[in-house]
């Protein structure tokens, strides 16, 4: 009871009470103090939440031992400054861009005017094929060959040069067909055959319907060669062996009632001589049966140089 007394006594003096506040005053201390720190922490770890920055610790020389505030991810810019934002240049950007292609090369020339031969020949039959050049071939690159080129080469669209080219020789080839030998000598001019047996002796008119071509033959020797035309299947030309038995210069057809200039007649009514007609249309036509000549120069110098009696040979 005294004890009891004695303590309930004592915490009412000044100096209890003074303990007491002290005490309370450094409890409330403590506890703002921790208060701050929490506060501290939460502020700390909702700025590294929202700005992804990253605390730490100060070491014992004062320097940070953690990384950082405001270092970039892995990958960025090592001393920190913020990535470029400008789209990246392309990889082939500044590099010159590959030059255009150089122009095709002209097409290669095959033919051009003064050439000659079997070759254009050909090209001058597929023109006629297509209406483009009307004359029969002649084996030669003439102003008409060359002006029907040029006709053919601009109704497609190709340079009018007159020059067959491989562009337009391909273009053509595609729209006619092979000539046969008729088409390509039309007009005469194919290279004569091999004359018959029957040729080799005497004086000979060799007549060979194949190769449509006559031989003036002395004892095996070709003197002359021209271009004849035959009967049609009509009035076909007889083949066979025969004589010259009548030469009529300025003959004229009693059962035609055309012109037989230079006439040799050889077998009955049937005579080699110039015809008008053949000179003009060529194989297009045909005769009534005689052989008929288209050069008459050349009919006109072997009428001079044949006699009645001489060999004539027809054969095919």
């Amino acid at each position: 009871m005294t004890d009891m007394s004695s303590r309930t006594a004592g915490r009412g003096t000044p100096a209890a009470r003074g303990a007491r506040a002290v005490r309370r005053s450094l409890a409330v201390r403590r506890s703002l103090a921790v208060r701050r720190s929490l506060a501290v922490l939460a502020g700390a770890a909702a700025l590294a939440t929202v700005c992804g920055c990253t605390t730490g610790t100060t070491g014992a020389d004062g320097g940070a031992t953690g990384p950082r505030a405001g270092r970039t991810a892995p990958g960025g810019p090592a001393d920190g400054k913020a990535a470029s934002t400008a789209p990246a240049r392309p990889a082939d950007a500044g590099t010159p861009s590959p030059k255009a292609s150089a122009p095709a090369p002209p097409p290669r020339v095959l033919w051009s005017p003064g050439d000659s031969g079997r070759d254009i020949r050909e090209l001058q039959a597929r023109l006629r094929q297509v209406a483009w050049l009307f004359e029969g071939p002649s084996g030669s690159y003439d102003a008409r060959t060359e002006d029907a080129v040029k006709g053919f080469q601009g109704k497609r669209g190709l340079p009018r040069t007159g020059r067959t080219d491989s562009v337009t020789w391909r273009r053509l080839l595609a729209m006619t067909h092979e000539p046969d030998r008729w088409e390509l000598y039309l007009m005469g001019g194919q290279p004569a055959a091999a004359p018959d047996a029957r040729c080799l002796t005497g004086r000979v008119l060799c007549v060979d319907k194949t190769s449509r071509t006559l031989r003036w033959m002395i004892d095996g020797r070709t003197l002359t060669t021209v271009s004849v035309r035959f009967g049609s299947q009509y009035t076909p030309t007889r083949e066979g062996v025969f004589r010259v038995y009548w030469k009529s210069r300025h003959h004229v057809s009693t059962l035609y009632d055309s012109p037989m200039p230079y006439a040799m007649f050889f077998s009955g009514g049937q005579a080699v001589h110039f015809s008008s007609d053949f000179a003009a249309r060529g194989y297009a036509g045909a005769s009534h049966g005689c052989v008929n000549v288209r050069d008459e120069a050349a009919i006109a110098e072997l009428f001079a140089q044949v006699r009645n009696g001489d060999k004539v040979v027809v054969s095919w």
